[in-house]
């Protein structure tokens, strides 16, 4: 057997292999940022059914009284860090460096006021007085509230998405199903992840298509999965490249 036939043969095997494993049509979705407070809606669901499980009453004593303000704290928490990670960007050295520095500045401020109430009064008697509540009505609102901003994008992003499928990469958008066309092959692909945070929750980063003879670049912001969804399009664009120099010869 020839070595050009044995290369031949590899290259098959190799563009079979491929097929199996390439998607015949990757469609990318740019989503608003309001998805990352996925957390505060859960969070939220959960102390709405707590509150109506437990009782509402702020005059009640005991646990009950207890539980509402750590569910009212617990809220409060997750959605301030959530609208943190919707107004900043944290690159990944900066972040993990302030992540940690202000855990452990907290534990330890924490630690030190649990241990030594008097070493500062002022600060120990003001959060004492921290007793945030509210009633299962607030967060039963707060969820339909978000949870029909979720329904409304999940259905204006069937309105305006991207699809890499063969030669083309196409630009469906509009109530009508308007459709540019672009050329796949020659594709140029970056992918950014600039919010480790923005990552971890979904991860998300920022894809930007270079489609060939167009002046400006498609920017997608938000994408879901990207890495799997940028290595299913360098796979995709990998085997066509493979098929058309076949094809060629």
């Amino acid at each position: 057997m020839t070595d050009d036939s044995k290369n031949s043969e590899e290259q098959e095997i190799n563009q079979g292999s491929s097929k199996d494993e390439t998607p015949t049509s990757i469609y990318l979705i740019s989503y608003p940022k309001i998805v990352f407070l996925y957390p505060t809606l859960f969070v939220s669901l959960v102390a709405a059914i707590f509150m109506s499980i437990a009782g509402e009453s702020a005059q009640i004593g005991g646990d009950r009284e207890h539980m509402a303000e750590i569910m009212a704290l617990l809220f409060l928490g997750v959605f301030g860090l959530n609208l943190t990670v919707l107004a900043f960007d944290f690159p990944r050295t900066t972040s993990l460096t302030l992540l940690f520095l202000g855990a452990a500045l907290f534990m330890g401020a924490w630690m030190l006021l649990r241990f030594n109430p008097d070493i500062v009064p002022p600060l120990t008697n003001f959060l004492r007085s921290l007793r945030p509540w509210a009633n299962s009505q607030m967060y039963w609102l707060f969820s339909i509230i978000l949870g029909l901003i979720f329904v409304g994008v999940a259905i204006s992003v069937r309105f305006d998405y991207w699809e890499v499928k063969g030669n083309e990469l196409l630009h469906h958008h509009g109530f009508l199903s308007d459709l540019e066309r672009f050329a796949a092959p020659n594709l140029k692909i970056d992918k950014e992840i600039s919010d480790i945070f923005e990552y971890v929750l979904l991860r998300s980063g920022r894809l930007v298509l270079h489609p060939r003879n167009e002046p400006r670049a498609i920017v997608l912001d938000n994408v879901p999965f990207i890495s799997r969804k940028e290595k299913q399009i360098t796979r995709m664009l990998g085997a066509l490249q493979v098929q058309v120099r076949q094809d060629s010869i």
